[in-house]
């Protein structure tokens, strides 16, 4: 069943970058399925942290807050890169700043870790960071 949520994440989001590779940013929005992505990123982040019960609602209170937040500016990825890049840059810094307190020091060491080094729309991840 991950396998599954992670795949069509994987597609809905290779969709997106799609959508924005060709220009149709009146759509990129509206295909962003926040709900879906924060789920995927839930199923990869709770076994690779070994989130409990009590951190699990925080962290994805806190994907999903950034996810929406990201949804807002994803017409800039096509319009003006530079301002995209550096919206979503301070935003997945206050991710990790409120990932720094929602989790322990060795847990926050692990996501600094699964951090991916360029975006990939096979790594769900890279949808934090990029």
């Amino acid at each position: 069943m991950l396998l599954l949520v992670v795949t069509i994440s994987s597609t809905n989001a290779q969709g997106v970058l799609d959508k924005v590779k060709t220009g149709d940013i009146s759509s990129v929005a509206s295909s962003f399925d926040v709900k879906s992505i924060a789920s995927s990123m839930m199923g990869t982040l709770t076994p690779a942290l070994g989130l409990t019960d009590t951190e699990n609602p925080g962290v994805l209170s806190e994907v999903t807050t950034l996810l929406t937040k990201k949804k807002d500016i994803l017409g800039l990825q096509a319009t003006d890169k530079a301002a995209y890049t550096s919206k979503m840059g301070m935003l997945a810094s206050g991710f990790m700043g409120k990932m720094k307190t929602l989790l322990t020091a060795a847990k926050y060491a692990k996501l600094l870790g699964l951090k991916p080094k360029t975006s990939s729309a096979g790594n769900v991840l890279s949808q934090l960071f990029f």
